[in-house]
């Protein structure tokens, strides 16, 4: 299959692009390259395969470009990763976060509709919860209110791509991730800031008492989960959640990145941050039973592989 990737430089993207590039499909990537974190970073991590994929430089907001991208590449599938990430930048940035988020899927939509694309995937997030205190979270739950403008235009996203599924007969499947990590993780998230900042000798940030909990993802798990969408053959419109159903408090996630580091954190304790979920724990049952899903990777295991990955990098950089 001939696949667009939206988002396909960054952390989850490429990995995905790999998968993709190994089990013989042809990638289109589109990545605005946008300066959220160091640009760099994006293009080092497509470095290893640029020359055997398409590279489109698109901002999702700019609908005559990626239009423009429709007509010239021709895809049959579209895997919609791009996105402003990140709860509490969203609550600084509302109006970015919505006309990347919400407007720039409605243009990948309408593209899709336009040149009869039949399969899009769309990255949704645990974020979409928000205030729901029955856990595990489980994609039948009713949503009324989300934490954040990030919560808000990912569920934003759910809904226009059902829509589009409804009105036009197009399979999509929305994956609610959560909190992914693993080697090229964004160096915003808690466990690669963390990581750096301990292995630096500098304090950390921790926003309230460290009792918030996560379920933290592997990457490969991620991956694993992402390729089995491209063949679902259910309801025409579905929903997924990726986690790993294990959770882990703040406190004990940074006492293992210590561990595994070697070194302690100095902790600067601040108050909780609006817009962030207390906690966030996936029922997975669904996309086990359904897509095979088989996350396979525990934190105890996960979390020393992404450190040996920042250790090796660090070394790298210094050696150049």
């Amino acid at each position: 299959m001939r696949i667009l990737v939206t988002g396909g430089a960054g952390f989850i993207g490429s990995h995905l692009v790999e998968k993709l590039l190994g089990a013989g499909h042809e990638v289109v990537i589109l990545d605005d390259f946008n300066d959220f974190y160091d640009p760099r970073i994006k293009h080092a991590n497509i470095a290893g395969f640029e020359k055997d994929v398409t590279v489109c430089h698109v901002d999702l907001r700019e609908n005559d470009s990626v239009r423009s991208v429709f007509r010239r590449e021709k895809v049959e599938v579209i895997v919609h990763l791009a996105a402003r990430a990140g709860v509490r930048p969203s609550i600084q940035s509302p109006r970015l976060y919505y006309d990347t988020n919400v407007l720039g899927t409605l243009h990948l939509l309408e593209g899709a509709r336009v040149t009869g694309v039949q399969r899009f995937i769309f990255a949704s997030s645990s974020s979409v919860y928000g205030a729901l205190k029955t856990v595990p979270f489980s994609e039948d739950q009713h949503l009324t209110q989300t934490l954040s403008p990030y919560g808000a235009t990912k569920i934003g996203g759910e809904f226009v791509c059902s829509t589009y599924s409804h009105l036009y007969n197009m399979r999509v499947v929305a994956l609610r991730y959560f909190t992914v990590y693993g080697p090229r993780q964004r160096p915003d998230l808690a466990i690669h800031q963390f990581t750096r900042r301990i292995h630096a000798g500098e304090p950390i940030d921790q926003f309230g008492d460290g009792t918030t909990q996560r379920d933290y993802t592997y990457i490969d798990d991620i991956i694993q989960g992402t390729m089995a969408a491209l063949h679902y053959d259910g309801p025409v419109y579905d929903i997924f959640n990726l986690g790993e159903n294990q959770t882990i408090q703040l406190k004990d996630l940074i006492s293992s990145i210590e561990d595994s580091v070697g070194k302690k954190a100095k902790i600067n304790r601040l108050p909780e941050q609006p817009g962030d979920m207390p906690r966030t724990y996936a029922d997975i049952s669904k996309a086990k039973k359904l897509l095979g899903y088989n996350p396979t990777t525990k934190l105890s295991e996960g979390l020393p592989r992404f450190v040996d990955w920042f250790l090796q990098t660090q070394s790298a950089a210094r050696n150049k």
